[in-house]
């Protein structure tokens, strides 16, 4: 629980320093674009239905500030494509969407990564874990993030079995469970 708080602390702190200064006229002061947050969307939040609530937690680190965007790994989901559909059948702008070749250079820049149902996709031992099924592969660069949060349903390996190292990682939050959930409770953080 104390990592938890620590956690959303530091998020606090992040988006508070991000909050635009507006003018009586209206008139908006610096650039949200400066306080970057990454989705990461992936099999588990297409089995959880939740990309209704993914929506809603990025229109919520929105009205605080920050700029969001969605990392999409080609092989996320059942098929190629599965994570974009899911993401625009809930109203999220299709120019929000960036494939790995496009976004994972951002993810040492930004300030938050929120990894919802993906693992293997986002697992740095595919660089190192020689003889592993998932070694060779690319995958989004999370590990660079100087914060994620993970909603994943549970801390066991992905599909491929190899344990993911960013579990045991000082900036990383895990938040287990239900992904519908998980992100309902992360919001509910920055209201």
């Amino acid at each position: 629980m104390k990592k938890i708080l620590c956690i959303i602390l530091s998020l606090a702190m992040v988006i508070s320093s991000c909050a635009v200064i507006a003018s009586a006229s209206g008139e908006v002061k610096g650039d949200i674009s400066d306080y970057p947050v990454i989705i990461v969307p992936g099999y588990g939040m297409a089995l959880a239905q939740a990309q209704h609530k993914v929506k809603q937690l990025a229109d919520a680190f929105e009205a605080k500030g920050a700029a969001v965007d969605y990392a999409i790994h080609p092989v996320a989901g059942r098929m190629p494509g599965h994570m974009s559909v899911l993401l625009c059948e809930a109203d999220i702008d299709y120019d929000k969407l960036f494939m790995m070749e496009d976004i994972n250079e951002e993810f040492a820049t930004c300030d938050l990564a929120v990894v919802i149902g993906a693992n293997d996709v986002t697992n740095p031992a595919a660089n190192t874990a020689e003889g592993t099924p998932i070694y060779g592969m690319p995958v989004l660069n999370v590990e660079q993030a100087p914060m994620a949060v993970f909603c994943n349903f549970d801390d066991k390996p992905g599909y491929a079995g190899v344990p993911n190292p960013l579990y045991e990682a000082d900036n990383v939050l895990l938040m287990l469970g239900d992904a519908k959930e998980s992100v309902a409770q992360l919001q509910k953080y920055l209201l």
